[in-house]
């Protein structure tokens, strides 16, 4: 099988191309970067500028699914400048490729596309569920919703489409696990605010295979990619200085604190959603990392 992957190139991504090779399928990916671009037998790079509308439509030949992994950081300060980015570089990819597929002459079947659970509204009690309907009116949220009805329109195109709405990913040398670990090593590790928001984590080995899963077995719709058990703010931050043999001496970091140094963008910290797996797990799905010790150990030690 042939597939395309848009954002290959970064966290998930890699890991995604990873398990596509071990399956013996092969990766078309498309990069705004030339100097990314390779051409080997099972890695090919297209070049493409969702901005100016640009896309090598090559890189559809003999292409069954297209996974779409491609958007600005949310990691990057939040100015109303940059939340446009961050929006738009979400919509425009996708709008480019529905207007490829549209024009062309193609074999594909499936789209995947990498939500989120900012979707979901922020609480310490609710559980939330793939049949939830309820949108968390913040920023995130809003951009995730547009994201996801972007992804719905592909249902014109008489393709599968898919989501899967991302957690907190937990990998040893990208994302957010080394900013947590830096503070525990040095001894200044603490938890945010009340500590009490729920973090739903997920091992990025088993995203990736939850990627792969939703793929080879065509599940359909909204698919929440976490770890079967979220743990709140306290536990992670304790979690990690456990297994590193550190001491957490120092109190909890104001959210006022954070909101000085991070502006809007202080809530990836606060916001609590605590998301359920169950959906994946009822298709069949096996977890490697069903707990956040475990997880930790096999990423720190």
């Amino acid at each position: 099988m042939k597939v395309l992957i848009t954002g290959a190139t970064g966290l998930v991504g890699k890991a995604i191309v990873a398990e596509c090779h071990k399956q013996n399928m092969t990766v078309h990916y498309l990069t705004t970067s030339k100097e990314k671009i390779k051409q080997q037998d099972n890695f090919k790079g297209f070049y493409w500028n969702p901005t100016k509308k640009e896309i090598d439509i090559a890189c559809l030949d003999g292409v069954e699914v297209i996974i779409n992994l491609a958007g600005a950081s949310i990691s990057n300060r939040w100015t109303a400048a940059y939340k446009n980015v961050i929006l738009n570089s979400r919509l425009d990819t996708l709008r480019l490729i529905k207007d490829t597929l549209t024009k062309e002459n193609h074999v594909v079947k499936h789209v995947i596309s990498a939500s989120a659970i900012g979707i979901y509204p922020d609480s310490l009690t609710n559980y939330y569920d793939e049949e939830t309907t309820a949108i968390s009116a913040s920023f995130l949220g809003q951009v995730v919703d547009k994201w996801e009805d972007m992804t719905d329109t592909f249902v014109e195109l008489d393709v599968l489409v898919s989501k899967v709405r991302i957690g907190l990913v937990l990998d040893r040398e990208e994302g957010a696990l080394p900013q947590i670990v830096k503070p525990v090593k040095f001894g200044a590790g603490a938890a945010f605010g009340s500590g009490n928001q729920w973090q739903s984590w997920i091992h990025i080995a088993d995203l990736a295979s939850i990627f792969m899963y939703v793929l080879n077995n065509k599940i359909e719709g909204i698919t929440n990619g976490v770890a079967p058990n979220p743990v709140t703010n306290s536990e992670l931050t304790k979690a990690v200085a456990s297994v590193l043999n550190k001491p957490l001496f120092l109190p909890n970091i104001p959210k006022s604190f954070m909101k000085l140094i991070l502006g809007d963008m202080h809530i990836l910290l606060f916001e609590s959603q605590r998301v359920s797996s169950k959906k994946i797990e009822e298709a069949g799905f096996q977890f490697q990392f069903v707990n956040i010790n475990p997880a930790l150990q096999d990423l720190l030690v």
